[in-house]
């Protein structure tokens, strides 16, 4: 049997025009000129409901005449037909394994019968290639898949890896030679209704991506949001260069050399135009994912399948300035859904959905008390917003106050409001908490021994280089970073601390008690968003909330309830797998992942004696521990950035009470002009006005290469 050459299937133009008759042959002519993703999502549609069998059993017969014809076709065209055949029916196979059918709303019954005949269809096509065909392409079509899945992470690699990859490994694994098609549904619908994140999803639990990339897959395991930010976007383009020069995923999507070629004005004067060209350039990587989760955002009135687009840093200090890139970017989003609606919701007539809304939020830094008015004036025009470098309970509190001022305001005014998000950086906050316990403690351990070479050694230990140029306060600052100290409980780190003689007498008294300090650290994080969450949707809280929006906006009990019920927290950048699991809720809550941290609570979830339903709900039922939080404001040498973390202010507690939410946190937390000095605040904003800078001027060099050539060429 000869092997075919690879093709890459083009993505042809589609008409303003739709010229077709039905729902089949939308899907077919769709498919056929290469938007297979998209011609699969069109049946994801609760306007499908009860019509399934019948619509699926059509585009497989006529699907069945194209394949079987196309043994008479020249072998290059005949190849083609056969790849949109086969990747037609998968997609549409996929989305019925997957969680997608859940949320649209088909029974188990009909969509079993729609994978039924999908099976049949492709195993028998399968078997007619190896009788009738020069070539075989299923297995090509098979390896397409698994490589797609293989993508987040690939080249941006931190371990143990991405779920996604790590299931297609397993996919693969699985796969029959002789059944290449049938094997890989099974192995799939395995690996999707046995995923811990499907598993949760049907709990009623929501996850998010944090990553650019990967979320069709995701998707179908549950998933029904993703964020963004310049670190992210960078990592897209690393891990998937066709963004630059090639792009061939979802439909309508274009690669970035194809917009800076068109764009003259970029091209005379790249510089000028830096923030614009990134702009763009971050456009070109998360619009993809507008149109992945468009069938569910559809479906639920924008309940589900939000993508966080984050704002420049570079202008977070002006609310002006964010809600004016906002704007834009909310343009950009509506002109890109245009078309896309266009095909994905014909034949449709739910006149309830408003089409080219975008199913978008903006990341709105929450590092500067500007962030409250551009939070508030976002909300009130019906855009969703997900503030991030927010780590503490008063920062959250305080916008999610602005957000419910906001939201508010726009029902009030007859505006839908969808899901909005309020992120906990649960890790970040948790390392700079670590980091500045340590520090502590080392400048402690010097000024107890001043013995300067017992410093260096640890900081030789821990994989710094050339530890003999730096100072004595260097040394406490990088020995402290997450790079080199990752835990308190590292060997040379307990070492030191002994020879000190810091915490006790023995080593087992000493890593006892760096143990239990790293635990209680590492709670931190699960602690705020759990504090949070008690403020605003613990259901005797929640209660008062209602009433109160209710009179102080004079709504009704159904503008009230849409004001609150799609606020959710949104725990984020995560290291361990508990910060997952005890931050779950059935209500109010999206937890977002790392590709490497879904591995790792896939791997938690297979551990012997692990049960789910431990978890259900935690974030109510297994608040941290009195013990841990007055241990963190009491005992330990960081006790004032822990109260600063995990505390309100007076003047929250005083809107607290006009509320009628009674809550002891204490009043030593943050205050908006407090925000910037915040040592996480700054950290983070660091890194990413870093990343954001970096990554503009990559997409600003491109732009320059472009314009050579293009002057080259005229």
């Amino acid at each position: 049997m000869v092997k075919e050459q690879h093709i890459i299937m083009k993505l042809e133009d589609l008409s303003s025009t739709i010229l077709s008759l039905d729902h089949v042959d939308h899907v077919i002519q769709t498919a056929f000129k290469g938007h297979v993703k998209l011609a699969a999502d069109h049946i994801l549609n609760r306007g499908m409901i009860g019509r399934l069998e019948k619509t699926v059993g059509s585009i497989t017969r006529k699907l069945n005449l194209k394949f079987y014809e196309s043994r008479y076709l020249p072998l290059q065209e005949s190849i083609i037909v056969r790849t949109k055949s086969y990747a037609t029916l998968l997609n549409i196979a996929l989305n019925f394994f997957g969680f997608e059918r859940v949320l649209i709303g088909f029974s188990e019954d009909e969509t079993e019968i729609a994978i039924d005949y999908i099976r049949r269809t492709l195993g028998e096509w399968e078997e007619y290639e190896k009788k009738y065909f020069a070539t075989t392409i299923a297995k090509d079509v098979v390896d397409d898949f698994i490589a797609e899945m293989k993508i987040p992470m690939s080249k941006n690699y931190k371990p143990p890896g991405s779920m996604t990859s790590k299931i297609g490994e397993t996919v693969e694994g699985k796969l029959r030679a002789d059944e290449r098609m049938l094997s890989f549904l099974e192995a799939v619908k395995e690996e999707v209704q046995e995923n811990i994140y499907y598993r949760m999803s049907i709990k009623k639990n929501k996850f998010g991506n944090d990553y650019a990339l990967g979320l069709r897959w995701l998707r179908h395991l549950g998933y029904v949001q993703v964020s963004t930010n310049p670190v992210l976007a960078a990592a897209a383009y690393v891990d998937d260069p066709s963004l630059w020069d090639g792009f061939k995923g979802e439909s309508f999507c274009q690669d970035f050399k194809t917009v800076a070629k068109e764009n003259r004005k970029w091209l005379d004067e790249p510089e000028a135009f830096a923030d614009e060209i990134a702009m763009k350039a971050t456009e070109i990587c998360v619009f993809p994912n507008l149109a992945v989760f468009r069938p569910i955002a559809i479906a639920s009135n924008f309940v589900h399948g939000m993508v966080s687009y984050q704002l420049s840093p570079n202008v977070s200090g002006s609310s002006k300035e964010s809600v004016k890139d906002a704007l834009h970017i909310y343009s950009d989003a509506s002109n890109f859904l245009r078309k896309y609606d266009e095909y994905l919701l014909w034949g449709y007539n739910d006149l309830d959905i408003e089409k080219m809304r975008p199913n978008i939020v903006f990341k709105v830094s929450g590092n500067n008390s500007s962030s409250i008015d551009t939070t508030h004036d976002l909300e009130s025009l019906g855009i969703g917003t997900n503030n991030t470098e927010t780590y503490t309970v008063s920062q959250e509190t305080t916008l999610i106050i602005s957000k419910i001022e906001g939201r508010a305001k726009a029902v009030k005014k007859g505006i839908h409001v969808g899901t909005s998000y309020e992120t906990t950086m649960c890790g970040r906050l948790n390392d700079y908490l670590r980091e500045k316990q340590a520090r502590i403690m080392l400048e402690m351990m010097y000024n107890k021994t001043k013995d300067f070479s017992a410093i260096a050694q640890l900081a030789k230990d821990l994989g710094v280089q050339d530890v003999g140029a730096l100072s004595i306060e260097k040394l406490f600052e990088i020995s402290s970073d997450l790079r080199y100290l990752s835990s308190l409980t590292i060997k040379p780190f307990v070492k030191l601390a002994m020879e000190a003689d810091m915490f006790g007498g023995t080593k087992e008294e000493v890593q006892a008690y760096l143990s239990r300090l790293e635990d209680d650290i590492c709670k931190c994080g699960i602690a705020v968003t759990q504090r949070v969450y008690e403020v605003f949707f613990f259901p005797e809280n929640r209660s008062k909330w209602l009433n109160y929006i209710r009179a102080r906006y004079e709504l009704n009990e159904e503008q009230t309830e849409e004001v609150i019920a799609f606020i959710d927290m949104l725990p984020a950048s995560k290291r361990k797998p508990r910060e997952t699991f005890l931050t779950l809720a059935s209500s109010n809550m999206t937890n977002t992942e790392f590709p490497n941290h879904q591995t790792n609570v896939l791997n938690e979830s297979r551990k012997p004696g692990f049960n789910l339903e431990e978890y259900l709900d935690a974030v109510v039922n297994r608040v941290v521990e009195a013990e841990t939080i007055h241990r963190l404001f009491e005992e330990y040498e960081a006790k004032d950035e822990c109260r600063k973390a995990l505390q309100l202010t007076p003047a929250i507690l005083k809107k607290l009470k006009e509320v009628g939410v009674n809550v002891k946190f204490g009043e030593d937390g943050l205050t908006p002009e407090e925000w910037p000095n915040f040592g996480a605040v700054i950290k983070t904003k660091s890194e990413f006005t870093r990343a954001y800078n970096n990554f503009r001027q990559e997409a600003v060099s491109f732009v320059k290469k472009q314009k050579t050539l293009y002057s080259t060429i005229n």
